[in-house]
C-alpha cells in the first residue's frame, strides 16, 4: 500500500483473519478499497470491521466487498419480483453446497521444513483463526443471496455438523474443519433459512440456493455462482418445468458479476458517488460464522451475542511476523485442535497454554 497515493485502489485478498488490520491501514492512507469476502471470521473481527466502515465514510472512501451475487442483474430482477409478491410470501429458504473437498478445506501434515505460520497461511482454509474454515469462505455466498432475497440478516442459528474421514487419498489430515454442516438460521420474524454443506468425494452435488413461498417458490441460483439461472414457480416443485412462471432469459445477457461488482465500484470512484459495502459484507460474514459456531459448539448461537464475544481466533494477529509463532499449534502426533460439540461450548476449540 505504500507505493500508492491517495485515491488509488487496494485489493485485499489475503486470508480473512487480516482483512481488519489491512484496511485500517488503507484508511489511514486514503485509498479505496476492494476486499474479498469474508471480511470477519469471528465476533470481534467484525465488531472492529464495523468500526472501520464509519471510519471510511467519514473519509468518503469507495469500498467494494466480493460478494458478487449481490451485482446479479439477474438476482436482482428476481428480488424485486418477490417483493412484488410473484411468490406470494417468504416462508422458507433453502441453500445447498454440497461438493467434494476445494481448494485447502483438508490438509496434510505440515513440511518438516516449513515455518509452522507460513503453513497455515498457505493452507488457510484449513485454519479456523485464518479464513473461518472452509465454512465461512465456501457458504457465505449462499448465505448472502438468500439474505438478500429476504431482505434480511438472521438473528440466530442452530447447528449440526462432523467429520467422517480424517483421511484422504490414504494420507491423515490435519485440518480444523469438518466435512458436513447442517444449519437452521431464524430471522427476526421466525422465517428460517435452512443450509446444507458438504466436502466429501464420491458424494451427490448439489449446488443452489431456493426461495419457497404461500404461491410457489423461485430458483435464486443453481449450479453455480453464474450463470445464476433464476426462474419462479407456480407450485413448489422447482425440476417441474411446467410450472415455471418467470425466468430470466427473455435473450438478455445475464452479465457477469464478478465483472459488475468491478465496474460499479469504479463507476462510483470515478464519479465520486457514494459506495461502501462493508457494513452489509460485515454482517454476512457475521451471521455465516455464527452458523458455523453454533455448529462447531452445538449450542444456540445468537448474533447479537455472538458480536460481543470475549474469544477472538487470533488476537494479536496485527503483531504476526513470518518466521515467529502461529496462532494455533500443532501437537506432538502434528495434530491441530478442532471443535468438540457439547464440550467446549464458549469457543470453537480449546488452545493450549
Amino acid at each position: 500500500m505504500d507505493c500508492l497515493k491517495p485515491g488509488d485502489v487496494v485489493i485485499l485478498t489475503t486470508p480473512p483473519a487480516f482483512r481488519w488490520v489491512h484496511f485500517t491501514y488503507a484508511i489511514e492512507k486514503g485509498l479505496n478499497v476492494f476486499m474479498e469476502k469474508p471480511v470477519a471470521v469471528d465476533g470481534p473481527a467484525a465488531k472492529k470491521m464495523l468500526g472501520l466502515y464509519e471510519d471510511s465514510v467519514k473519509k468518503n472512501l469507495k469500498v467494494g466487498v466480493g460478494l458478487m451475487c449481490r451485482h446479479s442483474p439477474a438476482r436482482a430482477e428476481l428480488y424485486q419480483r418477490i417483493k412484488d409478491g410473484a411468490i406470494g410470501d417468504l416462508t422458507l429458504l433453502r441453500a445447498y453446497r454440497m461438493m467434494g473437498p476445494e481448494a485447502s478445506c483438508f490438509s496434510p501434515p505440515k513440511p518438516k521444513d516449513m515455518n509452522e505460520l507460513e503453513y497455515q497461511i498457505r493452507r488457510f482454509h484449513s485454519f479456523l483463526w485464518a479464513s473461518g474454515g472452509c465454512y465461512s469462505d465456501f457458504l457465505i455466498h449462499h448465505i448472502d443471496e438468500c439474505c438478500w432475497m429476504k431482505d434480511a440478516f438472521p438473528v440466530m442459528a442452530s447447528a449440526t455438523g462432523g467429520r467422517h474421514y480424517r483421511e484422504l487419498n490414504g494420507v491423515p489430515q490435519i485440518d480444523q474443519n469438518f466435512d458436513h454442516y447442517a444449519v437452521e438460521y431464524s430471522y427476526k420474524d421466525g422465517t428460517k433459512l435452512l443450509l446444507q454443506g458438504r466436502t466429501m468425494p464420491g458424494c451427490n452435488q448439489v449446488f443452489a440456493s431456493y426461495a419457497m413461498g404461500s404461491k410457489g417458490a423461485a430458483v435464486i441460483s443453481e449450479s453455480s455462482h453464474f450463470p445464476a439461472k433464476c426462474r419462479t414457480f407456480k407450485g413448489f416443485d422447482v425440476t417441474n418445468k411446467q410450472d415455471v412462471t418467470w425466468r430470466y432469459n427473455s435473450g438478455k445477457d445475464e452479465g457477469n458479476p464478478y465483472d459488475i461488482e468491478w465496474d460499479d465500484l469504479l463507476e462510483a470512484i470515478r464519479s465520486d458517488k457514494p459506495y461502501n459495502e462493508v457494513k452489509r459484507g460485515t454482517e454476512a460474514s457475521l451471521v455465516t460464522a455464527m452458523g458455523r459456531m453454533a455448529a462447531h459448539t452445538g449450542q444456540v448461537i445468537k448474533r447479537d451475542d455472538y458480536l460481543n464475544s470475549e474469544h477472538p481466533f487470533a488476537p494479536d494477529v496485527d503483531k504476526l511476523v513470518l518466521g515467529g509463532p502461529a496462532p494455533v499449534l500443532a501437537d506432538k502426533d502434528g495434530k491441530y485442535p478442532v471443535p468438540q460439540p457439547g464440550i467446549v461450548k464458549d469457543r470453537e476449540y480449546l488452545v493450549k497454554s
